[in-house]
């Protein structure tokens, strides 16, 4: 991908270039490392830290470099193993190769496992293809397209990102399936990615588990406030503006300086063109976020049983809870018996409304617990 020019530099989706990627400098040359050295990695961060980001802007750097191709595949969307064979082949066909005449002879050499569909896309003019696989195939269309990225002369990198999800397919075995395959490819270097942690570090560190200590380990922790500072108030100044530094540490301190929440607060700063914003714009900025969401909010709230709603009330008001069990923290909010607490608790936990960190547990969503709070 060619770096692009954007008229507002703050990214909450995608990636653009080097231009607007912040710092990630020492996981950066870790995960080109460990690639150059044929060592696959895991890595593990819980959503908005910028994980996917920086699996883009090390496809991006690598794919520079002559004969290789770079895929990645995202399986938050998918469902069981036919899911996964279909979204794999579909990013290898569009990935691997840059003309429409190659790309249809890929389509043609993984046909052999299932059956594609080709259309045009009516904005760029590319091929766009889908694969119709099912239980039946599904195995064998997985089998075909690792066969082909084997094959292929020049070294490939495939980032397969919520890389937990198989382990929520109904088929079983499909960590034993993918281990046996990917033991064997020397010509595929493979970035395995998740947010779920705990899942993630059973995966991947349990000694029951296929892909036990087949992996370089990597996490990644937010990114440094002076270098993040800097970094947007580059931005601002060249469009002739300036942006204080306490007027960023207001959006980065509110939202502990996960990625995408600093982003979005300073996507909404630089749009508003206020040639000095302060920190009461950052207090609009995230009240303007809130309200965009608030349908969507009050949509999850809806569908949470009314003891979920009380504790994810609860532990938006406290922000981080150490021990959600406790009587003292029942009691402080009224809320019900520890049984249903617990329901609750595990209820949320699995839905991913509630997430569970080294210091307690806190809304994973900050936008939905500034909601809360209002």
């Amino acid at each position: 991908m060619p770096d692009m020019k954007l008229s507002n530099p703050f990214l909450t989706a995608g990636y653009a270039g080097s231009e607007y990627f912040c710092d990630r400098k020492r996981e950066t040359e870790e995960l080109v490392h460990n690639l150059d050295n044929d060592r696959n990695t895991t890595l593990i961060s819980p959503r908005r830290y910028g994980k996917t980001g920086l699996i883009r802007h090390v496809l991006h750097l690598m794919a520079k470099r002559r004969g290789v191709k770079t895929v990645y595949v995202d399986l938050y969307p998918t469902h069981s193993l036919a899911d996964f064979a279909g979204s794999l082949a579909v990013a290898v066909a569009e990935s691997v190769e840059s003309s429409v005449d190659k790309m249809l002879k890929v389509v043609s050499s993984l046909a052999r496992g299932f059956r594609p569909t080709v259309a045009i896309d009516e904005f760029t003019g590319r091929p766009k293809f889908s694969f119709d696989v099912n239980a039946t195939n599904a195995q064998p269309s997985l089998e075909a397209t690792l066969a082909y990225l084997e094959s292929r002369k020049g070294r490939t990198v495939v980032a397969i990102d919520e890389f937990q999800q198989i382990a929520e397919y109904p088929e079983k075995g499909v960590e034993a399936l993918l281990r046996s395959k990917m033991q064997f490819m020397h010509n595929v270097g493979f970035v395995f990615s998740g947010s779920r942690l705990h899942m993630m570090a059973e995966m991947f560190h349990s000694p029951k588990r296929p892909f036990f200590n087949s992996t370089a380990s990597m996490s990644l922790d937010v990114i440094d406030k002076s270098t993040y500072f800097r970094f947007a108030a580059s931005f601002f100044r060249k469009a002739g503006r300036i942006l204080p530094e306490e007027t960023f540490a207001a959006a980065y301190d509110r939202f502990e300086g996960i990625t995408w929440y600093v982003q979005s607060v300073m996507k909404v700063l630089y749009a508003s063109e206020n040639p000095r914003p302060t920190e009461r714009d950052v207090v609009a900025a995230v009240d303007q976020l809130v309200e965009e969401n608030a349908m969507n909010y009050g949509y999850i709230l809806s569908k949470c049983t009314p003891g979920a709603v009380e504790l994810l009330r609860a532990v938006a008001r406290e922000r981080v809870v150490p021990e959600p069990m406790s009587a003292e923290f029942g009691r402080k909010h009224g809320l019900r018996a520890a049984s249903s607490v617990r329901f609750a608790l595990d209820a949320l936990l699995k839905d991913e409304l509630l997430y569970r960190r080294d210091d307690g547990y806190v809304v994973y969503d900050r936008l939905f617990a500034e909601w809360l709070r209002a």
